[in-house]
């Protein structure tokens, strides 16, 4: 584990009770997959395919919506339900991927939030706006 990982997971408190339980939540998806065979398939090239499938089947929903629609797309019932559901999937296999990799999840989002937090700067109250200047990464 590198120093921003440790870094990120002190900062976390170890990690944290959520952590504790995204580790059970991995546990048994890797259980669910082992109790039928598909560790086989369960390569990170697929893992992360499926992954950007599931991603895109959550665009999807909000494809043609208005900003304002889709602000309010879980206060429709069928739409919520699935809305929920593609995270559920996106999440199932984000987790399942970082499984196969041996990638602690809360530590490694952790350590992107404190890299992004020294990146990105809260500006000063006395400079003008900061630039638009957002990054992903």
């Amino acid at each position: 584990m590198n120093a921003e990982h440790r870094e990120g997971r002190e900062e976390c408190g170890g990690a944290g009770e959520g952590a504790s339980e995204l580790r059970v939540l991995q546990r048994r998806l890797a259980d669910f997959a082992a109790a039928r065979h598909w560790q086989p398939y369960h390569t990170p090239k697929n893992l992360v395919a499926a992954l950007s499938v599931e991603a895109s089947e959550l665009v999807e929903i909000f494809q043609w919506l208005t900003p304002e629609e889709s602000a309010r797309v879980m206060e429709r019932p069928g739409t919520a339900e699935r809305v929920e559901d593609e995270v559920a999937d996106v999440l199932a296999y984000l987790l399942q991927f970082c499984e196969v990799l041996g990638i602690d999840v809360a530590a490694a989002l952790a350590a992107k939030i404190t890299r992004n937090e020294k990146r990105f700067p809260v500006p000063d109250r006395d400079t003008p706006d900061a630039p638009d200047r957002h990054s992903p990464e």
